[in-house]
């Protein structure tokens, strides 16, 4: 059974940079008022890819096991390992903020508490310079809380063994499909969300849930076909052609550009605008990771995705949960330094120096802190067979 895929890292790699963009496009104002407004502003479905992959890796041990009947993954240690992964950067970002913000607007003792617990979404008035981004964060580790619910209800009533049976060909056929249906679930809250005029409800985990379930989709039917339950169907010959499915995934990038998917700016969304964005961002980001996981082997992935997961993939993809936590930080001290105003231009001055700046004050956090405490915390583990890693051993998402 397959255990890596470290495509995955390069692509998050990807997602980290756009989330970046977007973020300095937004501070420049070139997403709103630029020849390439639209480009930028859409940036932000760097949050639907790393969705997609937070869904893929972490559900994957709960969908071998749904397959073979092994027990399932121990939850303890899996928020343990969660919380060591995703905290200690958090509370550095916050610390960053505190420092660098100090006395500025929604600065307060009270904002930083409440992101420090990721509990910031459900809270009115939470924003926090430097820290705006991590709503998403907050959004994901409501997933990883519900993930041991929705693995344990997928697994109700599930043939075990034999592995390939009909019935057991059905019941998985079944799950794909629950899952497949989330992101219209997901699309309908955004859409009521944006019609009760609730942006709270806009960033919480109902309005993203699809996403997430497009990733346990793509791994639940990764995992049955290596193990002989599905056979072979036109997604498998599809898959392989990475630059076709990635084509496909850039024409509706250009679809989401135009204003079938909502404003540029922070005006509020039509429902239907809100719903579409979201279904769309959804399937884009299937799209982005769908050529990474699709192979039954590392050896057998297209030639694309293992230049991904090469040296420079993994390197980056180590850094990019660094890249998502401080790279807000980064532009708020590179603004100061060029005496910066919000909105006044200067795009890629300011990327051409928080990109790089970013990179390093990452990897001072991955190498420093981040990959000591995780292999503390893993230390005398041994490594169940069915659990999955990318190369670098994180799922957690760059999102924006």
């Amino acid at each position: 059974m397959r255990r890596q895929f470290p495509g995955l890292d390069g692509i998050r790699a990807v997602g980290a940079l756009l989330v970046l963009g977007t973020h300095v496009g937004f501070e420049s104002g070139a997403s709103i008022s630029s020849s390439f407004n639209g480009v930028l502003s859409r940036m932000d479905s760097g949050v639907a890819i790393f969705f997609v992959i937070s869904g893929f890796l972490l559900y994957r041990p709960h969908a071998v096991c749904l397959l073979t009947g092994d027990p399932r993954p121990d939850v303890r240690r899996y928020f343990w390992h969660r919380a060591v992964r995703i905290l200690p950067p958090l509370w550095l970002a916050v610390l960053g903020a505190a420092i660098v913000f100090h006395g500025r607007p929604g600065t307060t003792a009270r904002n930083l508490a409440l992101h420090s617990a990721l509990v910031q979404i459900y809270v009115e008035r939470h924003e926090a310079l430097g820290l705006t981004q991590m709503w998403s964060l907050a959004t994901e580790a409501a997933f990883y809380v519900l993930l041991p619910v929705l693995a344990w209800v997928l697994a109700r009533r599930m043939p075990h063994p034999v592995v390939g049976a009909p019935d057991t060909r059905a019941a998985v056929r079944v799950r794909l499909g629950l899952l497949l249906a989330l992101p219209v679930v997901g699309s309908a809250w955004m859409a009521l969300a944006a019609d009760r005029h609730e942006p709270l409800w806009g960033i919480w985990l109902p309005g993203y849930i699809g996403w997430f379930g497009l990733g346990m989709a793509l791994s639940l039917w990764s995992a049955a076909r290596s193990l002989g339950v599905l056979g072979h169907t036109w997604l498998d010959d599809l898959a392989p052609r990475s630059w076709t499915v990635w084509g496909v995934a850039v024409g509706l990038y250009l679809v989401l550009v135009s204003p079938v998917a909502g404003p540029y700016d922070l005006s509020p969304a039509t429902p239907g605008q809100a719903a579409t964005k979201n279904l769309l961002y959804g399937i884009l980001g299937a799209l982005v990771v769908l050529p990474a996981v699709s192979a039954r082997t590392s050896e057998e992935d297209p030639p694309e995705a293992r230049a991904l997961g090469g040296r420079v993939g993994k390197v980056l993809g180590d850094l990019s949960y660094g890249v998502f936590c401080y790279h807000l930080i980064v532009l708020g001290l590179v603004e100061r330094a060029i005496g910066f105003q919000i909105f006044t231009g200067r795009f890629w001055t300011l990327l051409g120096l928080t990109a790089p700046l970013s990179l390093l004050v990452a990897a001072a956090s991955f190498y420093g802190v981040e990959r000591p405490l995780m292999r503390r915390a893993r230390r005398g583990e041994r490594v169940p067979a069915h659990v999955t890693e990318s190369a670098s051993a994180t799922a957690v998402s760059t999102a924006s």
